[in-house]
């Protein structure tokens, strides 16, 4: 008699593609062991560190990750909810801790046996409909080794994209831009400091990367130039000069919106990345790419007209890993069918009602997906809907003091270790300004 049990691939063995696999595994009366296709040799995604920049040795783009990054939420924040990182460690860690602790959560929950590592996904196309096949996803990936032409083509009835936002630099179209005869890249490709030392170099965006290149480059640059839109960032070296943004670029000379003009050596756009999906006909599905990235996407995580198919973790300024659960256990429990969705035109009316609410408060189209403080509400409505416990309260709390400290300032933020004590409780437990402060 054939398995009942449901077949999920999971694209991606980052945090979130962990994560599914983790929820997946835990439901085996539903579900059979899930099939994790990862492209690289190594678990970890984003935070998998390599001296390579670009794409690797077969054209695939390397991971973004730089040498000397140390998180900008806490641990007590970042943690998936059932797996508490090392209390031990400091609240904010290095790039190393992270992938350490993926890697131990992999271990924990018996993950790695079902990663098909090296394995490319090359193409997710539902099966036809109405022609007495069972419904659900054929996945074809190849397999990446040298002088290899191995591919495989399998029936699943769920797919969980889990391959992040972090491998296609934007780059915005500056007039001039192709002239500038200096240094130019994107901090996807940036690694260390050094090799930057005694130069002139402008910073193009300041949101998390912009501003942490800035602190890493201060110490050794001649000069650092950060080019934004936003209000000062505060806390910044004395030796970091703000502007506004770039208004052309010429030869040897950037000139910004205000008119002055500077001589830099080196561009660094830290200026996000573009949504890219190459293993899926999007047309096909219902969907477009759009201003924000792909659409419309029901709850930010599913097409109307293809339910069993999940984009996990498309969001921004959100605390990704509590996200990442809260997506997976609602996309199970729809799968597993103890959580009803509405029918597909109901689905899509509300997507672009969320759209056309969000346009109506006078914010651009191309940042609908970076969620914020609605991170809260998002997560407690899959939540209730779905029928699983709620985040703490006070990992709501924590991000919300480290944005405040944040945003006063930049560079001393990291400075301060916290701890929970409860799920409605925490402490400041180290802080140069002040000491053992209970919330």
């Amino acid at each position: 008699m054939a398995s009942t049990k449901l077949r999920v691939a999971v694209i991606g063995a980052g945090a979130a593609g962990l994560c599914a696999a983790r929820h997946i595994l835990s439901s085996p009366d539903t579900f059979a062991p899930p099939v994790v296709f990862e492209a690289s040799a190594h678990l970890g995604g984003l935070w998998v560190y390599s001296e390579e920049t670009g794409e690797d040795a077969e054209g695939q783009p390397v991971s973004s990750m730089y040498r000397d990054l140390r998180t900008n939420l806490p641990k007590e924040v970042m943690a998936f909810p059932d797996f508490p990182f090392d209390p031990a460690l400091p609240s904010f860690l290095h790039r190393s801790d992270v992938l350490a602790y993926l890697e131990s959560y992999a271990e924990h929950f018996g993950i790695k046996d079902y990663v098909w590592f090296r394995w490319q996904v090359k193409e997710v196309r539902p099966v036809p409909r109405g022609e007495g096949r069972p419904s659900g996803w054929v996945v074809t990936a190849a397999l990446r080794e040298p002088q290899s032409t191995e591919c495989v083509t399998q029936h699943f009835d769920a797919v969980m994209v889990c391959t992040g936002h972090y491998s296609s630099p934007r780059i915005p179209p500056i007039p001039g831009l192709e002239n500038f005869q200096g240094r130019l890249l994107h901090s996807h490709s940036y690694r260390y400091p050094e090799p930057f030392a005694g130069l002139s170099v402008v910073l193009v965006g300041a949101r998390a990367s912009g501003i942490d290149l800035a602190l890493q480059l201060s110490p050794v640059a001649a000069r650092v130039v950060l080019s934004h839109w936003g209000p000062p960032v505060c806390g910044l070296p004395e030796n970091v000069l703000q502007v506004p943004p770039l208004l052309e670029v010429t030869k040897e000379t950037v000139v910004f919106e205000d008119g002055s003009v500077l001589w830099p050596d080196v561009l660094i756009f830290c200026t996000g990345y573009w949504y890219r999906f190459p293993f899926l006909a999007l047309a096909e599905l219902g969907l477009q790419e759009t201003d924000y990235g792909v659409g419309p996407l029901y709850r930010h995580l599913l097409p109307p007209q293809y339910p069993s198919l999940f984009f996990i973790g498309l969001c921004q300024n959100i605390s990704p890993f509590p996200h990442f659960h809260c997506q997976i256990l609602f996309a199970l429990r729809v799968l597993g069918g103890s959580c009803l969705l509405p029918s597909a035109a109901e689905m899509e009316a509300d997507t672009q009602k969320q759209l056309h609410q969000y346009l109506q408060q006078g914010r651009a189209a191309r940042h609908f997906l970076r969620l914020d403080a609605q991170q809260w509400s998002y997560a407690e409505e899959l939540a209730r809907v779905a029928g699983f416990p709620s985040l703490p309260p006070a990992v709501q709390e924590i991000f919300e003091a480290v944005r405040a400290s944040r945003t006063h300032n930049a560079s001393t933020f990291r400075d301060t270790n916290y701890r929970l004590l409860g799920p409605s409780t925490w402490e400041v437990v180290s802080d140069s300004a002040k000491d053992g402060d209970t919330e």
